[in-house]
């Protein structure tokens, strides 16, 4: 009894064996079936849910920042990509309706140069408009094609509509087209007249296109002799009489048949020709200059 008494004395001891016995009571309570969780395990797991929540939210909106900022980079990377698509797909598209523009242009071209071949033996060169000079006393325009493509002085000029002028000058690489619009009976540099017919009466009708008025922007065909068939709406073509003008140039259409001076009439041609807004025309080989 003596020996338990002193052994109780003993502090360590006595606060190890408290801490013991604390112990084995806590095990046998907690492997033990509960339904409820005590009042220190609820303080222990609300004390962990509060502290971890006081950490976690915080790291939570860093994490969620950093993130929200890759984000913005990849959709700032992604609008620059759109961006260069959609400025070489307004490039693209540019380029393809120019290409689809210019094959029209060809398509229409190709089709009046393989009709005016059927009709005549002529060649059609086509050349590119460089320059217009739309001056009242200097109404001429420039081509591509020059004197190492074959071209000479009086050669025919058309489009696609009807005859535009004539050949007036001629350097290596391009040369210049004198319109019908300077055609002036009273101007002794004006290019030669036209020895003109009506289409589908080549054998009744004949006439001499010799000036374009300014004011009405008409051609006027004169010495048309008494009793020629020609009215209005006929269509005017080239006679190919003279070897200036080859045979079958259209050149306009009858608007209007006067009387004139000695028992012949004149007639007023609206040129098929729109004198303005060309890219391509043609210059006419005849046979004997087609090389």
């Amino acid at each position: 009894m003596l020996k338990l008494f002193k052994l109780f004395n003993n502090k360590r001891l006595f606060i190890l064996l408290i801490t013991l016995v604390m112990f084995i009571v806590l095990m046998g309570f907690s492997l033990g079936q509960r339904k409820n969780l005590s009042w220190p395990e609820n303080f222990l797991r609300d004390t962990t849910g509060f502290v971890q929540n006081l950490f976690y939210k915080p790291a939570g909106y860093v994490a969620g920042l950093f993130q929200d900022i890759g984000n913005l980079h990849d959709l700032a990377e992604e609008n620059k990509e759109l961006k260069i698509l959609a400025a070489q797909y307004a490039r693209d598209k540019a380029q393809y309706n120019f290409i689809k523009a210019e094959n029209e242009n060809y398509k229409k071209d190709l089709h009046f140069t393989k009709a005016q071949t059927d009709l005549y033996n002529y060649e059609y060169h086509i050349a590119n408009v460089v320059s217009v000079t739309t001056e009242p006393s200097n109404n001429t325009l420039v081509i591509d094609l020059g004197a190492k493509d074959g071209i000479r002085l009086n050669m025919s000029v058309t489009s696609v509509e009807g005859l535009v002028g004539v050949i007036s000058n001629v350097s290596n690489f391009t040369s210049t087209v004198k319109l019908m619009t300077m055609m002036d009976i009273h101007d002794p540099n004006s290019q030669p007249p036209i020895a003109a017919t009506v289409f589908n009466k080549e054998g009744e009708t004949f006439g001499m296109i010799e000036s374009y008025d300014q004011q009405t922007g008409m051609l006027m065909m004169n010495k048309i002799p008494a009793g020629d068939p020609i009215a209005k709406d006929d269509i005017i073509i080239s006679s190919g009489s003279g070897g200036v003008y080859p045979r079958g140039m259209t050149i306009g259409t009858v608007q209007e048949v006067k009387t004139g001076d000695y028992l012949t009439s004149t007639a007023i041609i609206k040129p098929a020709a729109g004198f303005q807004d060309w890219k391509e025309l043609f210059v006419v080989f005849t046979e004997e200059r087609a090389e």
